[in-house]
């Protein structure tokens, strides 16, 4: 007869997995000796090792007392349940892996490739880090709310970028970022802006931004919120007939005004 420690010893466990064993239902708690101690026969040894056997193998603990009471085809079926089982949550956590992996590069939280080749671009070109963090807080919403609609703004975006106008304009809106209060530069950015909102015009292209309002609102607010400077642009702007930041439209009246 064996004590519990000798029982563990035997089984390769620890006496507390056979404590635990116990209190869970897997193993029969044994009768206790003269001397009060509990004493183990060669069956609870066999019944212990078949039990750590399939827990040790990743059999969950809830279904190892139905594999071993089952009969051949059930213990076979049972395993390859077990087997399918696992090898989904693998695939789980590799991609768990995968995603922790890309988060370390920091703009890869929440978004699509195609954002992050985007901002790369801008900071090849010498864009402030301040102003792609603002950017990139946008883009969030945006791959959230109509992730279909990425690839085709990004390529837009891209093609954009191609202006000298659009690469002045975001040297410009960089510094304005970094040294606030310039009103000069404001000026300036408002120039590039004007000029890109009238070759918008010309084309056809102003304000067709395949946003809804209620995300437009959000976009417009996201940059208030983040550079306070912005609120004095868009004054700027709207006396030149110039309305809206996500979506420009155009105020004649408002333009008429700043000619007188």
């Amino acid at each position: 007869m064996l004590t519990i420690s000798q029982l563990a010893a035997y089984a390769g466990v620890t006496v507390r997995a056979v404590r635990h064993y116990h209190k869970i239902g897997l193993l029969p708690e044994a009768e206790r000796d003269r001397s009060g101690y509990r004493s183990y026969d060669a069956a609870a040894v066999v019944r212990l090792i078949r039990v750590h056997t399939l827990a040790d193998a990743g059999v969950p603990l809830a279904r190892v007392q139905e594999l071993l009471d089952a009969g051949p085809d059930e213990f076979e079926a049972g395993v390859q349940e077990i087997d399918k089982s696992l090898r989904a949550e693998i695939r789980r956590l590799q991609d768990s892996r995968r995603r922790l992996a890309r988060l370390a590069a920091g703009d890869h939280l929440a978004l699509p490739e195609p954002v992050v080749g985007y901002l790369d671009r801008l900071r090849s070109n010498g864009v402030s880090e301040r102003y792609i963090e603002m950017e990139r807080d946008a883009w969030i919403m945006i791959a959230a709310q109509v992730p279909d609609l990425i690839d085709a703004v990004i390529a837009a975006k891209h093609e954009q970028f191609d202006d000298p106008d659009a690469r002045k304009l975001y040297s410009l809106v960089s510094q304005a970022v970094d040294q606030q209060g310039d009103e000069a530069l404001l000026v300036e950015i408002a120039d590039v802006l004007e000029r890109l909102y009238i070759r918008a015009a010309q084309a056809g292209e102003l304000g067709d931004e395949p946003f809804d309002e209620g995300l437009v609102k959000l976009l417009d607010a996201v940059m208030l919120e983040s550079a306070p400077e912005a609120a004095r642009l868009l004054a700027i702007l709207e006396e030149r007939g110039w309305k809206g930041w996500t979506r420009i439209e155009q105020v004649p009246a408002a333009r008429l005004r700043s000619l007188e």
